[in-house]
């Protein structure tokens, strides 16, 4: 089979590995362009060390990118975590098109944050689905579904790390065969189940102490590693990352505390009080510093967080 990875980061260097390795001809690679002051991209310095042709377009639509792409002469396109919008004459010039993967069960969390959404929702089970780019955004036909649990204690981190990023790698091989032997299927997401949320940024991480413990926690753990869900306190912004929920069984468990209080602190972390019980978290990071074990930072039992 001939293909062109289309992508980026470690996703894309994985994705690329994955053909190679089973004697696929990568015919090319398209990706991010540079920007000032990143790091390298993994995708992009494995392929040049592999001696492959790369290319790094700001918009797919440029004539410079199509003709590019049609250089290539390859069976098929694989897009592995791409940000740019392709639009359908680029998709269309490999011979079998281009396939594209996405970390949900579409038509569930279209969209750019969909694993933190997942989690944010409360849900236990998500997975990813390899589909038909089109212009709509996450909208084509899926060919290949893989589904995973989000475990209690799942962040955003574990559960495409360790889950949903590997099998994701196996889902665009296994596709990739099936479109190329023509037999794959293709079906339409439906409507009426869809949903399509933004970026999680700082407004969407921002902690409100008063809603429900498992809300809190949810969100917490949606937002580790990145963006880190946040709090107040004093004048400073406090990021919490790596946290435990303790539902409270009774009043006298928050008698006499105050929603946002810092409870307790320890080796264990800061036990916080929200509505129905408390979060203990052991890694925080205070405004643009680094993340740290909350046993480094002083900050006093009875603080009030919030704001």
């Amino acid at each position: 089979m001939r293909i062109v990875i289309v992508g980026q980061q470690a996703f894309g260097k994985a994705a690329l590995d994955a053909f190679l390795a089973r004697g696929d001809e990568v015919a090319g690679v398209f990706a991010a362009p540079e920007r000032p002051g990143a790091r390298p991209d993994p995708l992009v310095a494995a392929a040049e060390e592999k001696k492959l042709s790369v290319h790094r377009f700001a918009r797919f639509s440029a004539d410079e990118a199509k003709a590019a792409l049609a250089e290539c002469n390859a069976d098929l396109g694989v897009m592995a975590y791409v940000l740019q919008f392709a639009p359908p004459e680029f998709c269309a010039i490999p011979k079998h098109g281009m396939i594209q993967f996405h970390p949900s069960l579409l038509p569930l969390h279209r969209g750019p944050s969909s694993i933190p959404w997942a989690i944010i929702r409360g849900r236990s089970e998500t997975g990813l689905s390899i589909f038909r780019p089109t212009p709509g955004l996450d909208e084509g036909p899926v060919i290949l579904q893989k589904r995973v649990p989000i475990g209690p204690d799942d962040t955003a981190g574990s559960l495409y790390f360790d889950k949903i990023f590997p099998l994701g790698i196996q889902a665009l091989v296994e596709a990739a065969d099936l479109v190329v032997s023509g037999r794959a299927t293709e079906t339409t997401q439906d409507e009426d189940r869809a949903t399509y949320e933004g970026w999680v940024r700082e407004a969407e991480s921002h902690i409100n102490w008063a809603s429900h413990v498992d809300f809190v926690y949810d969100l917490i753990r949606g937002c580790n590693p990145a963006p880190g869900a946040w709090t107040m306190w004093d004048d400073k912004k406090l990021y919490l990352f790596d946290a435990k929920k303790i539902i409270a069984p009774t009043f006298g468990a928050v008698r006499g505390k105050k929603i946002g209080e810092v409870v307790a602190a320890g080796p264990a972390g800061l036990r916080i009080l929200a509505q129905g019980g408390f979060v203990e978290v052991s890694r925080i990071r205070v405004d643009d510093g680094p993340k740290l074990a909350s046993t480094e930072i002083d900050i006093p039992v009875g603080s009030v967080l919030g704001g």
